[in-house]
């Protein structure tokens, strides 16, 4: 099986707010980022396509199929009351707890990255017990990171080692019941 991890283009929102479950648009670049994606993986008649619902994810999705599975679990981290504020306007005490175990620390009416692991793997877990050869699945950097960090067994303290760019694909083979990252 392959399977193709890859980040949303880039959102059109002002440098400096906090987005995680906001839902954004996507920048006037979009169909040049799209190209060079769609481009860059062969569709099968058996390759399956899953989503994010943000419309940052699923304007790429579509790119790929109309028959897009749509899964909240594949879903950025929810940054509750910080949405679509400036990071810089944050309550210091809020942040600053959660800077300093973001792994554990719930944000206020939002959610600890603890909980976007949990889902984000079990829907990952979900989907690569299929059958199908080749599947898609377009989502966010916190998730496609705690993907990443649970096949290379990295500790999710240090899983924003891994860099994730908009529009970045990362490929997995997955073969018997393990996955190599290509």
């Amino acid at each position: 099986m392959e399977i193709y991890l890859i980040r949303h283009t880039t959102p059109y929102i002002e440098k400096g707010i906090c987005y995680g479950q906001l839902d954004i648009d996507v920048t006037s670049s979009f169909e040049d980022e799209a190209t060079k994606i769609t481009t860059a993986i062969t569709i099968e008649t058996d390759t399956i396509v899953y989503s994010s619902p943000l419309k940052r994810c699923t304007k790429l999705a579509s790119k790929f199929s109309k028959n897009i599975i749509i899964d909240k679990r594949l879903m950025e981290l929810n940054f509750g009351d910080w949405e679509n504020h400036r990071w810089d306007t944050i309550p210091k005490l809020e942040l600053d707890l959660w800077m300093n175990d973001f792994v554990n620390v719930t944000i206020p009416n939002g959610e600890a990255y603890t909980d976007l692991f949990k889902r984000s793997n079990s829907i990952f877990d979900e989907i690569t017990a299929s059958r199908a050869a080749k599947l898609i699945i377009t989502t966010h950097a916190g998730v496609i990171r705690s993907i990443l960090a649970k096949i290379k067994n990295v500790p999710l303290e240090n899983s924003f080692d891994i860099k994730v760019e908009y529009g970045e694909i990362f490929k997995i083979k997955k073969q018997n019941n393990s996955y190599k990252i290509l």
